[in-house]
């Protein structure tokens, strides 16, 4: 939150950005470090503590620095600008001490290993691409191993081993630290207010099931009206859910093409979100119903089209994010079937927009996310481009996009279908029977090509989301850049992912190597020793 006040920052930028990249020095040391034990002592829970303070008063520094009008900047500019140099001061303390707190972590965490000994287990020890677990044949208890590879997830039976990248990206608040948080976007953001959560309740039933519109993987969806009228959508986030403050993020975000969130409110564990409520529903509840279908005529599907490209082209170049599961679920359409980006628990800022990152929770959802993020976790701008190609073939032809990851399938059925179809020339194989003959074919031809740019496997191929808008709205000129041919998938039972099994039994170990065929490959070697 920091880094991205500090880049919008109208007033001491280059002083904001230094105080930034402290912060993100800071938040790259602690996510090496286990913070849930940490907090549990009070050597260490206390300067940890006194840093989370440290780092809100940075935050509200540089928000400040956003929204200081021209008297306040004349008259406080050196006040502000010594805070942020004492700002700066106090987080290369806490920098100091990060040796130290490691030091003591360490020092626990080989207590913590000893104690693992003595119940079992022999020795972890996590390489990027293979991974050696050992433990005696008497823990034995369960058929099942399991890898997982996306968060470096293994399970022996019920032991499980959590590699470090899925708790560098999961945040946990309190609810007192999510009140301030939400209290200073409120003071920030015009429009975005704060719920009674009683009225809540009163609008949505008690949470009734008969108000519920929607459910993910976060949290619940519900239908409510308020005494004036406004109908409202009301997300009640599951209280283990993580994604809290990216969807605070769409508070500053305002797009025709953009969900809006009017609101918050926190009471006691109760996390819930306020949004308009888009009375047309999913653009998905159209494309796969075969009642539905025939109402979303091409004209309006051309229509979305062309406006989740503006939406994303704002988030790109406005506020450098990448939403990271685009897909038609999470595309809402209200009553003029104007198209809204919604759900934004997975997006992420960048630094830049030429800036791709890398993570070990990959999220998002088959089909529709990027083979460079599906199997190795790279995820930048050109992210979403891949998600919004496939969601323009899906408008096209009403159809979905399968994967085939046993054959190490990287784009779809969907993509290459339409790759041939095109190259054929017999797009009208491709389009919704729904449509009819309401279509124009070079219309559905500009935008399969677009599309299929879009969805090529190398993001260095993929246009940007503002050459996709100038393609698009450019009826009379031609598009000179042709989509590559998608990779044929593998093909007999050498293309599936295979476990290749060694197993030399002796009176000591017995060893097993697992290898996949798929685009990233994972090697496992499970050595077995008898007991000691």
């Amino acid at each position: 939150m920091v880094v991205q006040a500090a880049l919008v920052a109208r007033r001491h930028r280059d002083a904001c950005v230094r105080l930034a990249q402290h912060v993100e020095l800071v938040g790259n040391l602690l996510g090496e470090l286990e913070l849930a034990e940490l907090m549990r002592r009070e050597a260490t829970r206390r300067p940890l503590e006194q840093l989370g303070g440290a780092l809100r008063r940075c935050y509200a520094l540089v928000t400040a620095c956003q929204d200081c009008g021209y008297l306040r900047r004349l008259l406080l500019g050196a006040r502000m600008a010594d805070e942020l140099r004492a700002a700066q001061h106090e987080i290369d303390m806490f920098i100091r001490l990060i040796p130290l707190i490691a030091l003591v972590d360490n020092s626990s965490a080989n207590n913590r290993r000893v104690k693992q000994a003595e119940d079992g287990v022999r020795s972890v020890v996590t390489h990027r691409s293979n991974r050696h677990i050992r433990f005696p044949t008497s823990a034995l208890e369960f058929a099942e191993v399991r890898i997982q590879r996306a968060t470096e997830l293994c399970h022996v039976g019920e032991q499980p081993f959590l590699g470090k990248g899925k708790m560098q990206e999961q945040k946990t608040f309190d609810i007192e630290e999510l009140v301030e948080l939400c209290t200073r976007i409120e003071e920030a953001c015009t429009g975005f207010v704060k719920f009674n959560f009683f009225q809540i309740v009163d609008v949505t039933d008690n949470f009734s099931e008969n108000k519920i519109i929607g459910l993910g993987g976060f949290g619940t969806v519900y239908k409510g009206q308020f005494s004036d009228g406004l109908m409202v959508a009301i997300k009640r986030l599951d209280e283990h859910a993580t994604n809290f403050d990216s969807e605070l993020q769409l508070a500053k975000l305002r797009h025709a093409n953009l969900i809006r969130l009017l609101g918050w409110c926190a009471h006691q564990k109760e996390r819930i979100l306020v949004y308009e409520l888009m009375q047309n529903g999913s653009l998905d509840s159209y494309i796969s119903d075969r009642t539905k279908g025939p109402l979303l005529r091409w004209s309006k599907r051309l229509k979305i089209i062309e406006g989740l490209a503006k939406g994303l082209i704002y988030l790109h170049k406005q506020f450098w994010i990448v939403h990271r599961d685009l897909k038609p679920h999470n595309i809402l359409l209200d009553y003029d079937m104007i198209p809204k980006i919604a759900d934004f628990g997975s997006a992420r800022v960048l630094s830049s927009d030429v800036t791709e990152e890398c993570t070990s929770r990959v999220v998002g959802t088959s089909g529709y996310k990027a083979p460079e993020y599906a199997s190795q976790g790279v995820y930048s701008m050109k992210t979403d481009v891949f998600s919004f190609g496939v969601c323009v073939l899906v408008i096209i032809s009403g159809r979905k996009n399968t994967m085939h990851d046993r054959q190490g399938d990287t784009v779809g059925d969907l993509v290459r279908a339409a790759w041939h179809m095109w190259k054929d020339q017999r797009l009208h194989e491709l389009v919704d029977p729904a449509l009819g003959s309401g279509y124009e074919i070079a219309e559905i031809t500009r935008c399969t090509q677009v599309a299929l740019l879009c969805a090529q496997e190398d993001p260095a191929d993929r246009p940007t989301m503002t050459d996709v808008a100038a393609m698009l709205n450019s009826e009379s000129m031609s598009i000179p850049m042709e989509p590559k041919q998608p990779t044929a998938l593998s093909k007999g039972f050498a293309g599936e992912d295979t476990a290749s099994t060694y197993m030399g039994q002796t009176s000591r170990t017995i060893d097993i190597t697992i290898t996949s065929s798929a685009p990233m490959s994972t090697r496992v070697r499970i050595i077995l020793d008898p007991e000691v």
